[in-house]
């Protein structure tokens, strides 16, 4: 089954910060069933300084699975999505982590994830978690 990796676990993987995240990517990895979303994208490749390593890692994430994960379609999803968790007291402070989690839940599509503002799609939303304990 094919997953979704966010930009935390990625920024783990590239600085060679070993954990069960990372290692759960390099297995998905050899395996052949990772995807990578524009956002995502764009995410990772913004935060590169040196020009060497920016080619090489977009050389590399080239040869993922690509994903389209905001078009217009979403934007009602994504505002519903934040407005139900807002409603529960959840305030999700970066748009981005909405449009993610709301790409994964519509395709249902997990995500691997550290970073904890993915937490409230899982328990309220039926966001797949990959590799986390919630």
């Amino acid at each position: 089954m094919m997953i979704l990796v966010d930009t935390s676990v990625w920024v783990d993987y590239f600085n060679d910060n070993e954990s069960s995240l990372t290692n759960t990517l390099d297995k998905a990895l050899i395996d052949g069933f990772v995807s990578i979303g524009d956002l995502i994208l764009l995410e990772i490749l913004q935060g590169i300084k040196a020009e060497r390593e920016y080619n090489k890692t977009r050389a590399a994430l080239a040869m993922l699975e690509q994903y389209e994960m905001f078009g217009h379609t979403m934007v009602e999803k994504c505002a519903e999505n934040f407005r139900f968790l807002r409603k529960k007291g959840i305030t999700i402070r970066k748009t981005n982590d909405v449009i993610i989690a709301t790409f994964c839940i519509e395709n249902n599509l997990p995500l691997l994830f550290s970073d904890r503002n993915f937490i409230p799609f899982v328990d309220h939303l039926g966001l797949i978690p990959v590799g986390v304990k919630t």
